[in-house]
């Protein structure tokens, strides 16, 4: 995205700002400062971002969009804290403290920088020319903060890689997906989510798709799999994946910055970390996030002593959607082929603690195994996934059947 002149960046539209509803509000309303024609005069006091913090301004007005905000993900970072809080422990809470408000808390968004401004992160400024928008720009606000995943996904920027079909056909914006009440936090309850992952799906492909779950579908793939994959296994494609960020302080110019030590293209299948009611999938799409043990050794030593109790290898849910993948073109790229998998070859030897939960260690059987497998007997006809090892124990497995999971026995062992 190029940067804005420095006077696009302060330049009221005032033509087009005074037509709207919010230009018959006086500027003092909501910036504070004095009335005055004296610059220095009329600048006391005021307020740049009056959107921000407690007292936010907007609030006056849009009550429904502001009540829970301050709850949103958007506003309070809660995922960053769940996941500082889960590695790390109490006593190093001061200096990750510290750490989070140089590095991590510029990421924080208050309504101006959806609605009026782009983004601090990326050098701020007026989109409009003040003129409040009430669907915030794709790309001067939403890819401005999630650009170099999600937005370069999307939007088909990664070389040799197609953006999203929703994008690249649909020609839909991220708030066809994202609702203004998911991004205000609207629909989080009474209890803040702890990250992005955390309760129901929002948005959800079934949202559009309910078809592709539904009992009479005619896709034999949907029938076979469910909601044993994650529908990103089949339909995502190749992203990125970064190794560990590390912060610090400019010894020059003072100023906070961050390093990523590399950043690649993966595309991996791993076992689902967060299997819930609202994630039932055995299987997930995971990336590889930018953390290391040492990622924030400039504020102190051994700030994550729990760094294994989460995966570096993440749950994720890739933008870069095609109905047609190479991984889906054959059953055999998945049925007894690790091509696809995370499996501990792939892994570093220091984080295979840490991806315990996500590393795949008994892969599909081969198509051969499951067109050759014996039905089950018809008095079966009434039984539920998930109650085979009632009867069949894993002292009565066959070997090759030893750490497969039980919900996927009726892949194979169907009704006659």
């Amino acid at each position: 995205m190029a940067p804005l002149e420095p006077w696009e960046k302060v330049f009221v539209n005032s033509a087009d700002f005074s037509a709207t509803r919010h230009g018959d509000i006086q500027c003092t309303f909501c910036h504070g400062g004095v009335q005055s024609s004296d610059m220095d005069v009329a600048h006391t006091g005021m307020i740049a971002d009056p959107s921000a913090g407690p007292n936010n301004v907007c609030a006056t007005c849009h009550k429904d969009q502001s009540e829970q905000f301050d709850q949103s993900l958007h506003a309070s970072l809660g995922g960053y804290w769940t996941a500082l809080n889960t590695r790390s422990g109490v006593e190093n809470h001061p200096a990750l403290e510290t750490m989070f408000d140089n590095h991590c808390a510029r990421c924080h968004t208050s309504c101006g920088d959806c609605h009026i401004s782009q983004p601090a992160s990326v050098g701020g400024g007026f989109v409009n020319g003040h003129v409040i928008n009430k669907t915030p720009s794709m790309t001067r606000n939403c890819t401005a903060c999630h650009g170099s995943r999600v937005g370069n996904e999307y939007l088909g920027k990664n070389e040799d890689l197609p953006g999203d079909v929703h994008f690249r056909q649909g020609r839909m914006n991220c708030v066809d997906c994202h609702t203004g009440a998911d991004m205000h936090g609207e629909n989080n309850g009474d209890t803040p989510p702890a990250n992005r992952y955390d309760g129901p799906q929002m948005p959800a492909c079934t949202d559009c798709h309910a078809e592709a779950l539904a009992a009479e579908t005619p896709n034999v793939m949907h029938q076979a799999h469910g909601e044993k994959l994650a529908c990103q296994v089949c339909h995502a494609i190749t992203y990125t994946s970064c190794d560990g960020c590390h912060v610090a302080i400019s010894d020059k110019t003072g100023n906070p910055f961050f390093e990523t030590q590399a950043t690649y293209f993966t595309f991996f299948i791993g076992r689902n970390p967060l299997k819930n009611d609202q994630r039932p999938y055995d299987f997930v799409t995971v990336r590889h996030i930018p953390v290391a043990p040492t990622s924030y050794q400039f504020y102190g030593e051994n700030l994550l002593p729990n760094f294994n109790a989460l995966p570096t290898w993440a749950y994720t849910t890739p933008h870069n959607i095609q109905r047609k993948t190479p991984q889906a073109s054959a059953c055999e790229n998945c049925h007894a082929s690790a091509q696809y998998f995370l499996t501990a070859d792939k892994v570093k030897p220091a984080e295979l603690d840490a991806n315990a939960s996500v590393i795949v260690t008994t892969l599909p059987p081969s198509m051969a195994e499951i067109n050759n497998a014996a039905s089950m007997p018809a008095n079966h006809a009434s039984y539920q996934p998930g109650m085979c090892s009632g009867c069949h124990t894993t002292a009565k497995l066959p070997a090759s059947h030893v750490g497969r999971i039980e919900s996927a026995c009726t892949v194979c062992h169907r009704l006659p």
